[in-house]
């Protein structure tokens, strides 16, 4: 596990999952940091500074920067919840509603009542693509980037590890 001090709070998440994504090529050069993280990826809070390499030309947050990160972390929440299948980001939205003149928090829930949709659904179908709603946040709460996101959940191949993100923590 890793501590991390965020507002006077102390945060413990998988160091393991933590370090992993503050590590990830695309990531490590946008500089974030995993503010919050929990076991299932029920809550997750990723710092995105705004520094020279996440600039525009108009000196505010680089949209690309924004997806980028905001590509995979639904899958990756689908896929520590459900690791008997292949999960990727079939489509994503991202209305840009007021520049980035800060840095930028993504906060991304995993509400519970979608959860247990997607094991219904999953138990009588075998596969879903559920839709998730995130977004990026000044530190004053001011929504600046509204994310909308749908995971194709399928049964894993297990010939296979190509086809998509697969939990591979234990």
């Amino acid at each position: 596990m890793i501590t991390r001090s965020t507002n006077n709070r102390e945060q413990v998440m998988p160091q393991h999952s933590a370090l992993r994504l503050e590590n990830y090529p695309p990531f490590k050069s946008m500089n974030i940091k995993v503010l919050e993280l929990d076991e299932l990826w029920q809550r997750v809070r990723i710092l995105l500074p705004l520094e020279p390499q996440n600039l525009n030309p108009g000196g505010t947050m680089f949209g690309g920067a924004m997806s980028s990160l905001a590509d995979p972390i639904a899958a990756l929440a689908c896929a520590k919840c459900f690791p008997d299948y292949t999960v990727w980001t079939k489509s994503l939205q991202i209305d840009f509603l007021r520049p980035g003149t800060d840095d930028l928090i993504l906060q991304f829930d995993f509400p519970q009542d979608l959860r247990q949709e997607i094991e219904t659904v999953l138990a009588e179908k075998g596969s879903y693509t559920p839709r998730f709603s995130y977004g990026f946040y000044r530190a004053d709460g001011t929504l600046c980037c509204q994310i909308g996101c749908e995971v194709a959940i399928r049964p894993a191949d297990p010939d296979s590890h190509r086809l998509g993100f697969r939990n591979r923590e234990a």
